[in-house]
């Protein structure tokens, strides 16, 4: 192939594989079998694997560490006084992280909507917990780095409500292990067609802005003067999209979407970070809501799933861990607000959020600096999490179950975001979600 042909396909090849990677579903194939409870649902996959202990229980660090201090470090999520001894979770004043973060929301989410206060989770695992709060469907023989084996709330949405790509948005907290495989299933029935469209901000967007920089970069590669780039643009590419060797499954933004996505991206790299952050925005996972509220701002999602995960510094850094917990809630209380200032959202949102897994009961040897022990996930504790419901048509403070009274499932989200948006009965006559899994509101 001739040099300046090569350029020509390279470039048109990478550009449309990254800035507007998906096509078009022209329209609803069936009609929606309910009413809807609201136009729009936010899902937070909440963080890499959340004890119950330091979140609904509010032992601190008591049942951690065997220091008698407890108290809540989730101001905006729960109700409940914070700990006043041996502070190490907020932002630094005289000593690292003894300031707390001030509380966001004037009533927690708990006071504002539903709190499960303990499900269970079929899985110990950050993948087999995403999938099964994406599907609905607790399978085991699912494999790691693989796409998702049944359809996920993404294709259901999409299929289902006949929601066009941009209204369906998949935000993740980057593109390692499967988090980009999660956009769609490879499900006869469904798939890419019905897939959302995907973003990580801290690759697209992130400080050393990869994306913008193989964006820019892909007019000019040369296979003789400029493998480097090209190499790093297949990595890239072989991370997003698990493309080795074979073809780029696409989903299917219409071109007028195609051009609103291309313009997004413009507008967040013209913007250059100053965005719409929360008040302390020093970890990945706040930098990722940053985002999100962007797609929202933009795009006004009809679901909108955002994947949180820098509490899994647990397993060698528990007061690392607890910073995380609390940032997590930050950045939950953040997104929860600035829903309420998107006018064609406030109001008219239900959010969700669920831990993918626990944490276990008992720690491993690692110590941090302060001593303390961390924690893995294996064991039966980290069947142990937590759901919250908030927005119209959701029962305002109510709390249903507790320690010792498991009610509902890491997977019910899945029926709930469906029983929301109005197609609950395409989802559970599917035969492809678990035989257990129902929608929350069938469990109040």
């Amino acid at each position: 192939m001739k040099r300046r042909g090569f350029i020509k396909k390279a470039a048109a090849a990478t550009a449309g594989a990254f800035a507007a990677p998906y096509i078009l579903p022209s329209g609803r194939l069936f009609a929606a079998t309910g009413s809807q409870m609201a136009e729009h649902v936010v899902m937070v996959m909440f963080a890499g694997g959340v004890r119950q202990q330091e979140s609904i229980e509010q032992t601190y660090l008591a049942q951690s560490q065997q220091i008698q201090v407890e108290g809540n470090i989730m101001f905006n999520m729960l109700d409940g006084a914070p700990p006043t001894q041996k502070v190490v979770f907020g932002t630094n004043g005289n000593l690292t992280g003894d300031t707390p973060i001030p509380q966001i929301l004037g009533s927690t989410i708990q006071q504002q909507g539903t709190l499960f206060k303990e499900v269970r989770s079929s899985h110990a695992g950050h993948y087999g917990g995403m999938n099964a709060l994406l599907q609905g469907n607790t399978l085991y023989s699912q494999g790691l780095r693989q796409k998702p084996i049944n359809p996920t709330i993404f294709e259901y949405t999409r299929r289902h409500l006949g929601a066009p790509a941009s209204k369906v948005w998949f935000v993740g907290n980057g593109i390692g292990n499967s988090t980009p495989l999660m956009n769609y299933s490879h499900h006869a029935d469904y798939g890419a067609q019905y897939g959302a469209n995907f973003l990580a901000p801290s690759i697209t967007f992130g400080s050393q802005s990869p994306g913008q920089e193989h964006l820019s970069n892909a007019k000019v590669y040369h296979p003789e003067e400029e493998l480097d780039p090209i190499y790093q643009m297949k990595y890239f590419l072989d991370n997003n999209f698990e493309n080795v060797g074979g073809t780029i499954d696409t989903i299917y933004n219409t071109e007028e979407e195609k051009q609103s996505i291309k313009l997004f991206l413009r507008e967040m790299y013209n913007l250059g970070g100053n965005i719409a952050k929360p008040p302390v925005d020093d970890n990945n996972d706040l930098n990722t809501v940053a985002y999100t509220v962007e797609v929202m701002k933009w795009f006004k999602p009809t679901l909108t799933v955002v994947n949180l995960g820098v509490v899994d510094t647990c397993h060698s850094n528990y007061t690392g861990y607890l910073a995380a917990l609390h940032r997590a809630d930050h950045a939950v209380g953040h997104l929860w607000n600035q829903i309420q200032q998107i006018p064609e959202m406030a109001g008219n949102t239900i959010m969700l959020v669920t831990p993918e897994c626990g944490r276990n009961l008992t720690p491993n040897p690692i110590k941090d600096t302060n001593d303390w022990y961390a924690f893995d996930h294996s064991d039966a504790n980290t069947q142990r999490v937590f759901t919250q419901m908030v927005g119209p048509n959701v029962p305002a403070n109510l709390v249903r179950g507790g320690v010792g009274n498991q009610i509902g499932e890491t997977a019910d989200n899945c029926p709930t975001i469906a029983e929301i948006l109005g197609f609950k009965d395409d989802v559970m006559n599917s035969g492809l979600i678990s035989s257990t899994a129902q929608s929350l509101f069938d469990r109040i």
